[in-house]
Parts: C-alpha cells; structure tokens; sequence
C-alpha cells in the first residue's frame, strides 16, 4: 500500500516521512484513532516507503521489486500479529485470510475480520504463544537490507502473559526491527507498554476529505456523497457501510425501533402484547447466531442513535447524523429522549455492552435493558 491509496492524513504521512529522512525512526510505534480513519493503513504504507528501493520524497515507487512484494503483503520481512479465537494455533495459521481481508477491503474492522473467519458468534484475542511466534520471526535475519517490520493490529486484545512478553521485546528490540501497533483502545493497553512506544494519532477525517473520496470511487452525485460524508462523522468505514447500506445497519434499525416502540407501548399505554414482544426480542438479541460482536455493535449503535436523538430536539441539523430512514423515525420519537433520561439511557446501554464484553448472561442482559427503557422512556 502507498500513501496515496490513504484518504487524507497528510500530517501523519508527512511526519512518517520526516522520521526516515531525518533517521529517527522509533523502534516502536502506536497508531492510534477511531475505527476506520486509516490507522492500519498508514502502518502499511509506512512500511511499503521504508523498504522501498526508489522512494520518492512522498512515497513509495510502486513498481521496484520490493513494493511489488508489499503490495501482495507477501514480503518475507512483513509480518503480522492479529487476534485469532483458536488458543492452540498462532496467527501465521490465519495469515493468508488475514491479508485477503485487506487486499479485498483496505479499510475494515474487526466484524470484518470475524466474518472472514466464520467466528461471528466468538470473541477474539492474541494469545501468549503468540509472542514466541514474534521473538522466533524477529530473530531471523532479514531478507533484505531494510527493517523488519511487525505490525500488531488491535493489541489491546493481547491477553496479560502476551502482553507482558512483548514488554520484554520493546525494552530490547533485535536489530532494525520495527513494531508498528495499531489500536482503537490504547488506554486498554499496559501502561509501561505505552511509556515504550512512539504515539501517533491518526484523527477523524473531515467532511470534505471523506466527500471528494466518495466523488472518485463511486458513481453518487455531489449531493449524495456530501450526505454521506456528514452521517460519516470522520470514518471512511462508516462512509462506505452507509453507501453499502449493509444488512447488519438495517438489521440494527429495526431492532433499535422495536424495542424502543414496545418500551413506549408498555410505559404509556400498558400493553401486555408490547411486553410479550420484548422479552422474545431479548431472546433473540441473546441467540448465539447474534454472536457477541453484533450485540456490542448493536449498544453502540443504539448509543449514536439515542445522541442524535437527543440533539434532533435542538433543530440543528448541521449536527446531526442519521439516515433518512433514522431521521424519519426521529421526527416521532425524539422528544422522548431529553434532558430528563438521555444520561440514565446512554448508562443502561454503556452497561449493557460492557457486561456482554464480559461474557455475561446475554438473554438476562438484554431483557433487563428493555425493563430499564420502559421506566426511562415514560419518564421522557
């Protein structure tokens, strides 16, 4: 990958340039940022410019051997750690799935990731045999005459024995080798792993960075691609799962409209049926088909669409970010979300996602978030 194929960042990609003139280059550095605004994106071009035999003074050459190699991520000097759900294996067993991923999608998540496994119903993690994968890579000698480059994607998913071990690496690095971390949750991460390391902040992309990207890649009017680039909120992945109008969102929708429906139905007109419906939908949100990620994505979800909500009541639509379909929903139920329970809402569902996080006992999680709504709705 090149840093033109990276939609706009160009204060990061400049000082990513900066460090290989200058020589300063950190043996460890943390790409950190929201969810699909370019984190591991840059890592990999990042990596494609330091191994590149003709590099320019912006990129990468794109044609020289080495960037061909880079450009199928199959250079020997490129490795990856990632997180896998099979304890007994490491990530070399998943890496030609994992490099698929990115050559078929350039910007994803770890649902993605997930979906390209199979594994939607289980959570995934970096286990400690992985770090002896890492110190058995990294102690090969190179293949060419540049860095190993390891990128670690997500490493707040280590777990603490992996953690600790590759504390031990970054205190002592083997030679001319390069860790580039990427992670949405560094403050998940030890706090001696991040006093090791180089941070690098990748922000939200603006309105118009994500728009004119939409104007090249798509055929949409200038209209459409400014509507989505503002729903966006800085996130390319978001750009494109709106544009894609996924199953997933659609399915996200219609439950958020349920169970918020029923939670008026019961608290203001007192129907059995609506109470009924509830609990068989908390039933449903707990299936194991669902699989824990699409129950964390659907609190999260249910947590942007309760803010919208809530700020649809100021008329302010420049603020605003929903889709026709949400904004038409909104028109009836937004004055039910105020200053009176938008908090002890947004506490529920922040709740709720961090007892599914640990495993908790999905169909009691869920049917207990619907008895709070009908409480806090009727109080709206």
């Amino acid at each position: 990958m090149q840093f033109k194929d990276v939609i706009g960042q160009e204060d990061v990609k400049q000082a990513l340039r900066q460090s290989l003139r200058t020589g300063q280059v950190a043996h460890a550095q943390l790409f950190t940022g929201s969810r699909g605004v370019g984190k591991m994106q840059l890592a990999l071009a990042y990596a494609q410019y330091m191994a590149c035999e003709h590099p320019t003074d912006t990129d990468s050459c794109g044609h020289c051997p080495t960037c061909l190699q880079y450009s199928k991520l199959q250079h020997p000097d490129l490795h990856f750690v990632f997180p896998i759900v099979e304890k007994g294996e490491v990530c070399d067993t998943f890496a030609p799935l994992f490099q698929q991923l990115i050559l078929e999608k350039t910007y994803f998540d770890l649902n993605d990731w997930y979906i390209k496994l199979g594994v939607e119903t289980k959570q995934g993690m970096i286990y400690e045999k992985e770090s002896g994968e890492i110190l058995r890579k990294l102690s090969l000698k190179a293949y060419g005459n540049g860095y190993k480059v390891m990128i670690i994607w997500l490493p707040e998913k280590m777990n603490t024995t992996a953690a600790n071990k590759l504390l031990k690496i970054l205190e002592e690095p083997p030679e001319k080798t390069i860790f580039l971390l990427v992670s949405e949750e560094p403050d998940q991460l030890l706090p001696t792993i991040l006093s090791r390391v180089q941070q690098r902040p990748v922000g939200l992309l603006s309105e118009e960075q994500i728009a004119t990207a939409l104007n090249q890649r798509f055929n949409i009017s200038t209209e459409e691609s400014q509507a989505v680039a503002h729903i966006a909120a800085g996130s390319w992945l978001k750009a494109l799962q709106t544009i894609n109008t996924s199953e997933d969102n659609n399915r996200m929708f219609a439950s958020f409209q349920r169970l918020m429906r029923n939670a008026w139905l019961v608290g203001h007109k007192k129907q059995v049926d609506a109470l009924l419906d509830m609990k068989k939908w908390s039933e449903e949100m707990a299936a194991s088909t669902f699989g824990r990620e699409r129950q964390k994505a659907f609190l999260q979800y249910a947590q942007r669409l309760v803010r919208e909500n809530f700020i649809a009541n100021y008329q302010q639509p420049k603020i605003n970010y929903m889709t026709n379909a949400e904004q038409q929903f909104s028109s009836k139920f937004a004055p039910f979300i105020n200053e009176h329970n938008v908090e002890q809402i947004m506490q529920q569902l922040t709740l709720a996602q961090r007892q599914i996080e640990q495993n908790g006992n999905a169909k009691m999680i869920f049917f207990d978030l619907s008895l709070q709504m009908i409480l806090l709705i009727k109080r709206g």
